[in-house]
C-alpha cells in the first residue's frame, strides 16, 4: 500500500512526542519503510493512523504500537485524562485504583495512568505488582475507590494490550459512560503530551489487598467440608498462580500440581497459540500432567484470572473440557443448594438450564446481553455467568467475573462429590435427569477482513432460515431491542428444542455462533444415554444449518 504524505506527516508529529523509546524506534522504522516503498510498512502505518481506538468492552483494547489506533503510552495518557475528566464531571473525587497484568508494557501503562490521574487531583493507588483483574475489582469497594482501571487484554494474543474501566459501583462501564470518556479522550488527544499535568505522588497497594480478597473468598466458600482432592492448575502464563496457591492453602486444600511451563507470567505466552483455555491445545500440557499424576480435576485461569476453566476425566482414560454452560449450571446449582437467594442470571448466548435450576429452588432468573457489564447490573443478583468461562459468585464484593473465587468453589464442590463417591460428571448427569439434557457448543470464525462479518450478519437478517433441524424457529433480532434489553448486533433463532445465536465478537475479529440443543426431562429420565446421543445428533445438524444460512 502506498502511504499518503498526510499520513507520514501525522506519524512524524506523533513521533516527536512519543515518550516510549521502543514504540518510537518501531515508528521510525515504519516511516522509513513506508517512504522506501515497502507495501507492508505502508499498510501498517496507514492502519495505525487511520483512526482512533474506540471504547468497546468496558474500555480500550488493541494492538501494541505507535499511533492513535494502537495501544501505547500516548493513548494511555489520553485515556487516563479522559477518565479523570469524566470523574470530575460526576463529582467522583478521591481514590482511583490502578492495576495491571503481566503483558508487554502493562506496568509502564499503569504508571502512566497513575501519574495522569494523580495530576488531575485524584488519589492514585497503584498495585505494586501484576495483579489479577478480580482482585482489583474487589479493591474498588474494599478501598473505597470512586473508580478503577486495569491495564489488561485478558486472553487476547500477546501483541495486544487493553484498558478496563470501572466506576464506584464496582462495575465495568456501560453507555453513556464509555461514550463520555471517549469524548474526553478525543478532546485531550488534541493537546501535546507535555501539557498534561502529572503527579508521581501515588500510593502503592501491596499484599494487603490480596490478603483481604483471600479472606472474603474464605467466607464465601466456608472453611468446613471435605478437602481431599488432587488437582492440576495452569495460569496460562498469566498472573493467577500465586493467588490461587494462597486460596488453596487458606481453604485447606492440597497445593495445586502446577503446569510448570505455564505457572509464571510470560507476556509472550510461548506454549499456546492463544492464551485462552477455550482454544484448542491450550490445555494439552495440563491434561498430560493430570494423567501422569492421577488428578481428580484440572482448573485453569486465563492470563488476568477473571475466567475459570475446568477439565474432568472423560471415562476413557483421557480428559474433557467442561463447557462454560456446564460449569455455569454446576456453580449455580451448588450455590442454590447452599441457600444463596437472589436472581440467577446469564446471557442471551448462554444455555437455558440455569433458569430451570433457579426455578426449582424458588429463585428468580434473568437474561442479559453478553458481558459482565450487563450481568453485574441485574437487580438483586445472587449469581451470574456467561458461557465464555465467566462466573460471578460473590456480586456484593466483586461485581464482575472472577476466575479465582469460581475456582475455589469448584474445588469445594468437587471435594464434596468425591467424598460422596461421585464426580462432577455424575452431578452433571443428575442435573440432566432433573432438567433435561442441555447440550451447548459454539463456532468462532476468525477473519482478517471485518467486512465479511458485516456481510454474514446482513445475509442472516435478510434471509433467515424458517427451520433448523427440521423444526420451525422464530427470529429474534436484538438490533431491534428485545425484552427491554439494550440494542446489540445479535440474531437468535429459537425453536422448541434448538437455539442458535449469532453475533460479532466484542473484543476480537471473529464471528461467534452459539448453539444449544435440548431433550425434555421426561425423555431424559427414561434414557439418559440415548438423550445425550439425540442432543449430539441435533447439534451436528444445527451447526450445518446455521453455517449454510450464514454462507460460511
Amino acid at each position: 500500500m502506498t502511504v499518503t504524505p498526510e499520513t507520514i506527516a501525522v506519524a512524524r508529529k506523533w513521533l516527536a512526542q512519543d515518550p516510549d523509546p521502543d514504540s518510537k524506534a518501531a515508528l521510525e522504522a515504519l516511516i522509513a519503510g513506508a517512504e522506501a516503498g515497502d507495501a507492508a510498512a505502508g499498510a501498517e502505518l496507514t492502519d495505525a493512523f487511520s483512526g482512533m481506538l474506540e471504547f468497546g468492552t468496558a474500555g480500550l483494547r488493541g494492538k501494541l504500537g505507535a499511533g492513535p489506533n494502537r495501544m501505547n503510552r500516548l493513548m494511555v495518557a489520553y485515556a487516563a485524562a479522559g477518565v479523570g475528566a469524566y470523574l470530575k464531571q460526576l463529582a467522583l473525587f478521591g481514590n482511583v485504583l490502578i492495576g495491571y497484568d503481566a503483558r508487554h508494557k502493562s506496568a509502564e501503562f499503569a504508571r502512566e495512568t497513575a501519574e495522569i490521574i494523580g495530576g488531575l487531583g485524584f488519589h492514585s493507588m497503584l498495585t505494586t505488582e501484576p495483579t489479577p483483574t478480580p482482585v482489583v475489582a474487589f479493591g474498588i469497594k474494599h478501598l473505597h475507590c470512586n473508580a478503577a482501571i486495569v491495564v489488561t487484554a485478558s486472553h487476547n494474543p500477546p501483541q495486544d494490550s487493553g484498558y478496563k474501566v470501572y466506576l464506584n459501583d464496582g462495575m465495568q462501564i456501560i453507555p453513556p459512560h464509555d461514550e463520555r470518556i471517549a469524548a474526553g479522550l478525543l478532546r485531550t488527544s488534541k493537546k501535546p503530551l507535555f501539557m498534561l499535568h502529572r503527579s508521581t505522588d501515588h500510593h502503592m497497594i501491596g499484599d494487603e489487598l490480596v490478603t483481604a480478597y483471600l479472606e472474603r473468598i474464605a467466607r464465601v466458600v466456608g472453611n468446613a467440608g471435605p478437602r481431599d482432592l488432587t488437582w492440576v492448575h495452569t495460569a496460562l502464563h498469566g498472573v493467577g498462580a500465586s493467588v490461587v496457591r494462597r486460596v488453596a492453602d487458606r481453604l485447606g486444600f492440597a497445593a495445586p500440581i502446577e503446569v510448570a511451563e505455564q505457572a509464571e507470567p510470560d507476556p509472550d505466552f510461548p506454549t499456546v497459540a492463544f492464551p485462552n483455555p477455550e482454544e484448542p491445545g491450550a490445555m494439552d500440557l495440563a491434561m498430560a500432567l493430570a494423567s501422569e499424576r492421577g488428578a481428580d480435576l484440572i482448573v485453569a485461569n486465563d492470563p488476568d484470572a477473571d475466567r475459570c476453566a475446568v477439565a474432568i476425566p472423560d471415562g476413557l482414560g483421557g480428559w474433557r473440557m467442561v463447557h462454560g454452560d456446564e460449569l455455569g449450571v454446576l456453580l449455580g446449582d451448588y450455590l442454590a443448594r447452599r441457600g444463596i437467594e437472589g436472581v440467577y442470571a446469564t446471557t442471551i448466548v448462554s444455555g437455558s438450564m440455569l433458569a430451570r435450576i433457579a426455578a426449582a429452588h424458588g429463585q428468580p432468573s434473568a437474561l442479559t446481553l453478553t458481558g459482565f457489564k450487563w450481568i453485574a447490573r441485574v437487580p438483586g443478583l445472587a449469581y451470574g455467568y456467561e458461557e465464555a468461562l465467566g462466573y460471578c459468585c460473590d456480586p456484593d464484593t466483586v461485581a464482575d467475573k472472577d476466575g479465582i473465587s469460581a475456582a475455589a468453589l469448584v474445588l469445594a464442590m468437587a471435594a464434596e462429590e468425591k467424598a460422596a463417591g461421585r464426580t462432577l460428571a455424575d452431578r452433571l448427569d443428575q442435573l440432566a435427569l432433573e432438567h433435561g439434557v442441555h447440550l451447548s457448543d459454539q463456532i468462532s470464525v476468525r477473519v482478517e477482513d471485518l467486512s465479511l462479518i458485516t456481510v454474514a450478519m446482513a445475509r442472516l437478517r435478510a434471509q433467515p432460515p424458517a427451520e433448523l433441524c427440521g423444526e420451525p424457529v422464530d427470529v429474534v433480532d436484538y438490533a431491534e431491542g428485545v425484552d427491554g434489553l439494550p440494542v446489540t448486533d445479535a440474531i437468535q433463532l429459537r425453536g422448541e428444542t434448538v437455539t442458535a445465536t449469532v453475533r460479532p465478537s466484542g473484543t476480537e475479529a471473529k464471528l461467534k455462533c452459539y448453539f444449544e440443543t435440548r431433550v425434555s426431562p421426561e425423555v431424559t429420565a427414561r434414557d439418559l444415554a440415548g438423550s445425550k446421543a439425540e442432543a449430539a445428533g441435533m447439534m451436528a445438524r444445527l451447526k450445518e444449518d446455521v453455517q449454510a444460512a450464514l454462507g460460511l
